[in-house]
């Protein structure tokens, strides 16, 4: 029986996305379908290229042609990842930036920046094209997380004018206040003047093509949060938090803040940070300093998805003094905990831009 293009979507009509629940035809995700006898060619168009069911995906298409089609077809499948955000035209230098994904928290000390970082790499490690802005404007500590200190912003150019050319460690792009400032220098700036150094930030660095920009910032719901959500589109924000009721108390407002009318970006999910600890020598007990599932219960509350349970290890905070980030050790079990993070966070922003695109 003859091998038709006509049949080879019907047949990928049986393959759903597992976090859309309906069909890859459907979502429109199937591309360049070419038949030549028994060798069959498309592209599966995923929403992010982080997908973490990728695999799947692919072998559910290869065994629909086998099963529906023929089996004993020669498929081959091209994965891919370019829908995007639905967003206006935009000729600034995030204009090749797919997803801007805010990091925040409700307060300082809760491991906002080493979650940012290690969230950053982990896309990266799935494949994806990730830099990070360091917006915590006061504190910034990004420069130091991923070895860079001594680095500084090289000359770029955007459409023809000068720009600032980040800097780059393990793959990911990187640019911070921290460059600008000396060690021993306060970064002394009153509300309106840290807001353009917010701004320049993003818009004087030449980004280049981004499928993911980690925004790392400040404790709190003061101006840089506000001004970020009005200067810049965001695809959502993820909140940080550890279990303890006073963090808690904190976070709630940090939500509220992305909730507001005037703000309204989505948030992604949250972050239990320190959720147990664990000493090295003893792996499989936990101790909960802080209390135990307070993140996990407020999402359940507010019914916001918990992307991760990050533990307490004391080889998380050796690894950002040393400038490596815990995800780069593949094997260990916080490495594997930050992978899930960065999983859970490309589902959440492939559901959103799906729903766009049916949209």
């Amino acid at each position: 029986m003859e091998i038709t293009v006509d049949k080879v979507i019907d047949a990928l009509r049986y393959v759903d996305d597992p976090d859309l629940k309906k069909d890859l035809v459907t979502l429109n995700m199937v591309k360049d379908v070419t038949v030549n006898g028994k060798n069959i060619s498309f592209t599966v168009v995923l929403t992010t290229p982080a997908c973490p069911m990728k695999d799947m995906i692919h072998n559910a298409c290869m065994n629909a042609i086998l099963h529906y089609v023929d089996k004993t077809a020669n498929v081959k499948i091209n994965m891919t990842a370019n829908v995007t955000s639905k967003k206006e035209k935009d000729e600034t230098t995030l204009r090749d930036v797919k997803n801007i994904i805010a990091v925040a928290s409700g307060k300082g000390g809760v491991g906002k920046s080493t979650v940012a970082a290690n969230l950053a790499l982990g896309l990266a490690r799935q494949g994806a094209k990730v830099g990070i802005v360091d917006a915590d404007i006061y504190g910034p500590s990004q420069h130091i997380m991923f070895g860079v200190e001594n680095d500084a912003p090289g000359p770029g150019e955007f459409n023809g004018v000068k720009k600032m050319k980040p800097v780059e460690s393990y793959g990911v792009k990187i640019n911070s206040i921290g460059f600008m400032a000396g060690p021993n220098q306060a970064v002394a700036l009153r509300g309106p003047m840290a807001s353009k150094a917010l701004a320049q930030l993003f818009y004087d660095t030449a980004w280049g093509e981004l499928d993911y920009l980690i925004v790392d910032l400040p404790p709190g719901t003061g101006d840089i949060q506000i001004s970020l959500c009005t200067q810049v589109k965001l695809t959502g924000a993820i909140v940080v938090c550890t279990p303890q009721k006073v963090a808690i108390s904190d976070a709630r407002k940090g939500i509220a803040l992305f909730q507001l009318d005037g703000i309204k970006v989505p948030v992604l999910g949250l972050v239990e940070n320190m959720s147990w600890f664990t000493p090295e020598e003893l792996p499989n007990n936990k101790y909960f300093i802080f209390g135990k599932d307070g993140v996990k219960n407020l999402a359940e509350e507010l019914q916001i998805p918990l992307l991760a349970q990050i533990p307490l290890v004391q080889s998380i905070r050796e690894a950002s003094d040393e400038g490596k980030p815990s995800v780069m050790d593949k094997n260990s079990a916080q490495s594997l905990a930050f992978v899930e993070l960065a999983q859970n966070v490309a589902q959440q922003i492939a559901i959103k831009n799906a729903e766009l695109v049916v949209a």
